[in-house]
């Protein structure tokens, strides 16, 4: 006999056919492989007692304060400890409980369990001079050569951009936007690039919007989050997809002081009232983006990242850009040219956590780390 400790996240279904499950009994047990833990914040006293109650009723568990018991505080914090199976089952015995427990019932019912994908890799190119990486900034023809390597060397997406949104920068008028991206716009539709890749234009202009999109290009990556109307219309009459970003304040100011009452809770918050304002436009093909370095803390960006996962349950894919971000500086110094490493260790976490876009400015590195990463993913024991 050989006993073997393998990882908890192996492909459950995968290794229940290797050692001969049934499907029926694959089925049950698939959902008692996947264990799930919920932070729960200032969850009411008798709500908290309920729960526990519940949970221990079907072998589940609800981590809390000794004393909450005896209800000596108005409110707790609780971590819950289910499976899936016990998951759906406090869904539902959740929803006819007092005490706010329906709005925990409802977060149950919608939570999606992970599934790894090997995600797409979006390339980034900037028809600027003043970003915050040289690597990224393209002109004319020299532009056309580096979308094309970056497809050569696994780009899904490319995403093209006027504007420099580097914390502290200041806004262009449209014109301006327009003339810097136009050139390269053109050359993209001259070559037919659209054929070998998807073309987003980062943009939250509605002239530069609408020259990419009448010119091929299929996504609108708008740091805002479909603020502006006029841009919202244009997606929705080209049925163009659309990246929505949280950031808080603008560009020239995020970085003053960012503040949270809890990052997850208000940006998925935003995520509801911009997904509200897209549905009355009629935009549904939509990715949420959580902003990484647009208005956060280290402490906020990298508790997105590790908790990636929460923001699953609006059934959109999830976009990762933290790319050479100053982020990785302030954990170990490194010039924006020494930040590949800590790049990637942030991208490979975000994509274990549910992200299925990679914004990126070195994407031949990435598409080999991603491999790897797929190829770890895949092998069973």
């Amino acid at each position: 006999m050989k006993i073997i400790k393998i990882d908890t996240a192996t492909d459950a279904k995968r290794l229940l056919e290797k050692v001969g499950s049934t499907k029926e009994g694959a089925k049950i047990m698939r959902d008692k492989m996947q264990l799930d833990l919920f932070y729960i914040e200032n969850l009411r006293t008798p709500a908290a007692n309920i729960l526990k109650q519940d949970a221990l009723s079907i072998g589940a568990e609800l981590a809390d304060e000794k004393d909450t018991i005896l209800c000596k505080d108005e409110h707790v914090n609780a971590v819950l400890i289910v499976n899936e199976k016990q998951r759906k089952i406090l869904a539902q015995k959740e929803r006819v409980q007092p005490f706010g427990l329906q709005k925990l019932a409802d977060v149950l019912r919608t939570h999606r369990p992970l599934k790894y994908q090997m995600p797409q890799i979006m390339g980034v190119i900037n028809a600027n001079d003043d970003s915050f990486y040289s690597g990224s900034r393209f002109q004319g023809n020299d532009a056309l050569e580096m979308i094309k390597k970056m497809i050569a060397d696994g780009a899904d997406i490319i995403d093209v951009g006027g504007v420099s949104s580097r914390p502290g920068s200041l806004p262009v008028s449209e014109a301006e936007e327009l003339t810097r991206i136009k050139p390269v716009v053109d050359l993209i539709a001259a070559e037919r690039l659209d054929e070998k890749a998807r073309f987003s234009i980062d943009s939250y202009a509605p002239k530069p919007v609408a020259y990419a999109l009448e010119h091929g290009f299929t996504i609108v990556n708008d740091i805002t989050g479909l603020e502006n109307d006029s841009v919202c219309q244009l997606v929705a009459e080209h049925g163009a997809q659309a990246v929505v970003m949280h950031m808080q304040n603008r560009p020239e100011n995020m970085q003053e002081n960012p503040h949270y009452s809890h990052v997850i809770a208000d940006i998925d918050a935003f995520f509801y009232e911009r997904l509200e304002k897209a549905e009355k436009f009629g935009i549904d093909d939509i990715v949420l983006d959580p902003g990484i370095g647009f208005g956060k803390r280290l402490e906020d960006n990298l508790m997105l990242i590790k908790h990636m996962a929460h923001f699953l349950h609006f059934g959109k894919p999830l976009l990762i850009g933290a790319s050479r971000k100053s982020m990785i500086d302030m954990i170990v110094p490194a010039t924006v040219e020494e930040r590949l490493p800590g790049t990637l260790a942030l991208h490979l976490k975000a994509v274990e956590a549910g992200a299925s876009i990679v914004r990126c400015h070195d994407v031949r590195e990435h598409y080999q780390a991603l491999k790897v990463q797929q190829a770890l993913q895949e092998v069973l024991i």
